[in-house]
């Protein structure tokens, strides 16, 4: 039996280039197929003959391999495809987007436990190593969040530390606690980011994607405090204060603030500058930093900028 995906991936080269592609498993056992009146008779006799039969094979090692093949379709090429190529009730005819063999896929190891191997098993269209991605197929997009809830729901929110679906290789991420956590959950580092602790995962740039153009929208992830005005309004909030009011709030801040790092005092400091020159000038001398008087006017300057 061949294997085809009928979704629509992406696979993204180290220029940031974009490609759709489409994933086929071609049989090399050659193809068989059953009678009507055949299934029915092996179908009362044994149910489960085609895990039989492939259980079976492994055993004496007659691996089952399958050639695994790829359709390519560029951007350019899918602004003009007749069809939606991200409609999965459409093929891509193998004329126009012949197959391209990647690999072979060899089943040589049975399951030594069936509970631990089979039934814990987690399989999802999210899970996709650097290199490969996704596309707007609407039912692979819902598909990415279904599937993993599927499995959190199942097999607890920690289903990818089990040793069947663990990564190969050492991963890095945010994931901490709930139910079934195993390792040392993060140690004493933060899991969130950013964050000025060493050690601790950072975003890698260098794996993001690159924009997806479809017709006139552009779909990409964007920063969203880019060009946000974090500090006039909480800077005309403290100038609505009276005097005794700010000095209050200064207080309240620098009885919190002080319990924290030096590094962190200095780096939360400018947010109150920026708001107000007055606003960083009080929290300051509260924590006991001194401010040289001839900055004040930069300050003010780069905080109106």
């Amino acid at each position: 039996m061949d294997g085809f995906g009928s979704h629509t991936f992406s696979l993204i080269n180290a220029q940031g280039d974009r490609v759709w592609c489409k994933f086929h498993f071609k049989t090399l056992q050659g193809h068989q197929t059953l009678t009507e009146e055949e299934s029915a008779k092996i179908k009362g006799e044994d149910p489960d003959h085609a895990t039989h039969d492939l259980f079976e094979a492994i055993a004496k090692k007659d691996y089952p391999k399958w050639r695994m093949c790829i359709q390519v379709m560029t951007q350019e090429q899918a602004s003009k495809h007749p069809d939606n190529p991200f409609d999965l009730t459409k093929v891509w005819k193998q004329g126009e987007y012949p197959l391209i063999e990647v690999g072979i896929l060899e089943l040589n190891r049975n399951p030594e436990n069936y509970f631990a191997e089979v039934e814990q098993a987690a399989f999802s269209p999210s899970a996709v190593v650097p290199g490969v991605s996704f596309s707007p197929d609407k039912m692979l997009q819902a598909r990415l969040f279904s599937y993993p809830d599927a499995q959190r729901y199942r097999l607890g929110g920690n289903y990818q530390q089990l040793p069947v679906n663990q990564p190969k290789c050492p991963v890095m991420h945010y994931q901490r606690d709930g139910f079934m956590a195993s390792g040392n959950n993060g140690g004493s580092t933060p899991n969130y980011e950013p964050n000025s602790a060493e050690g601790t995962p950072k975003e890698n740039p260098a794996y993001a994607e690159p924009p997806t153009h479809l017709g006139d929208v552009t779909v990409d992830r964007y920063n969203h405090r880019d060009g946000n005005d974090d500090y006039t309004q909480a800077g005309n909030l403290y100038r609505l204060l009276t005097p005794e009011q700010q000095e209050r709030l200064a207080h309240n801040i620098v009885g919190s603030l002080s319990q924290a790092r030096k590094d962190i005092q200095m780096r939360q400091l400018c947010h109150f500058f920026r708001a107000d020159v007055s606003y960083g000038r009080r929290v300051a001398e509260g924590l006991g930093i001194s401010i040289d008087p001839s900055l004040l006017p930069v300050i003010a300057q780069a905080v109106s900028i």
